[in-house]
């Protein structure tokens, strides 16, 4: 009975051993399969082997034979191109733990041979990054997008840093009642982006900032508007996540500057020459000190229209002058 049940097993481990050790450099020898499978209770022969092999192929996967060499896996769940991308994107991310980020680099090594694998143990350099130290973060995306699918509210407790590099709750504990819409990847952290009736509008929360979250049996607050909202959209209309009046903004600024604008705002924004090598654009932005940011760190632009946004920045540059005074 033992061998029989092991029997049914077999192409199972050959599927493991090819996927594990074979890419088109490194086939597998028939000789190292019949040896594998013999550690895993399973007595084969050579004839065997090219039946397996063939029958695997019929099952949809791409066993390559090289003849007296052997046979190697070819196409994958995964290109390795791919897989670098993943990891590349994994080791960059400050949203991420270290030993997270190494937990998931381990799995998706298991996309590709152990030789290819250890092309995966790449060392990416992002200068000044500060990974995240809440280890929970996965299992917070994964309860948020749960409660947007159920349509629910959620509560959760909202953390600052303090004095002593410590996470502690922010308004003494108290609580958020929010309904979540959708999450946004915005400067290396996911947010969410929620709409908060006691403070009357939307909200942006650091997700990685958020404890102790638990699901609410009320249902979300209905709000057209969010319903609607383009998570592409928003991004180009915010700054730094933070909110603020939403306006439509004419700016003005030099032709070395197209590129700037168009990484910003999208292909989509309209360009007006206005000759001399100046331009002018209407874009939708979300006014607040972070945009008013964007705008002394570009240097060439001219916030134009409206003329409370062009009253309110100059009033952010009185200020910033007087820190310097």
């Amino acid at each position: 009975m033992a061998k029989g049940a092991n029997q049914k097993k077999k192409l199972f481990y050959i599927l493991e051993l090819l996927t594990q050790e074979s890419d088109e450099a490194h086939p597998v020898t028939t000789e190292r399969m019949i040896e594998y499978l013999a550690g895993n209770g399973i007595s084969a022969e050579r004839k065997s082997i090219y039946d397996d092999a063939h029958a695997l192929q019929e099952l949809g996967y791409d066993v390559i034979s090289c003849g007296r060499k052997g046979y190697y896996l070819g196409a994958r769940e995964f290109e390795l191109a791919e897989l670098k991308l993943l990891v590349d994107a994994v080791q960059s991310s400050k949203f991420l733990t270290e030993k997270k980020s190494n937990e998931l680099i381990k799995k998706l090594s298991r996309f590709c041979s152990r030789f290819e694998a250890g092309k995966l143990q790449r060392q990416v350099h992002v200068f000044d990054r500060v990974k995240t130290m809440n280890e929970s973060v996965l299992y917070l995306v994964d309860t948020i997008h749960e409660a947007i699918a159920e349509n629910r509210m959620i509560s959760f407790q909202y953390m600052k840093w303090d004095g002593n590099k410590k996470l502690v709750p922010r308004h003494e504990g108290r609580r958020y009642l929010v309904s979540p819409y959708m999450l946004m990847w915005e400067e290396e952290n996911y947010y969410l982006v929620a709409y908060d009736e006691a403070a009357g509008g939307r909200r942006h929360y650091r997700v990685d900032k958020m404890a102790k979250i638990k699901i609410e049996e009320t249902k979300r607050t209905q709000n057209e508007e969010f319903a609607k909202e383009n998570a592409a959209l928003l991004s180009k209309k915010t700054f730094g996540m933070y909110d603020g009046k939403e306006e439509r903004v004419r700016i003005s600024f030099e032709e070395p500057l197209l590129g700037v604008v168009i990484d910003r705002f999208g292909t989509e924004v309209i360009l007006i020459s206005k000759g001399e090598n100046r331009y002018e654009a209407a874009v939708d932005v979300q006014v607040s000190q972070q945009f008013f940011g964007w705008v002394c760190g570009v240097s060439g632009v001219k916030i134009c229209e409206p003329e409370w946004v062009a009253e309110q920045y100059k009033e952010h540059l009185r200020k910033q002058n007087e820190w310097y005074q």
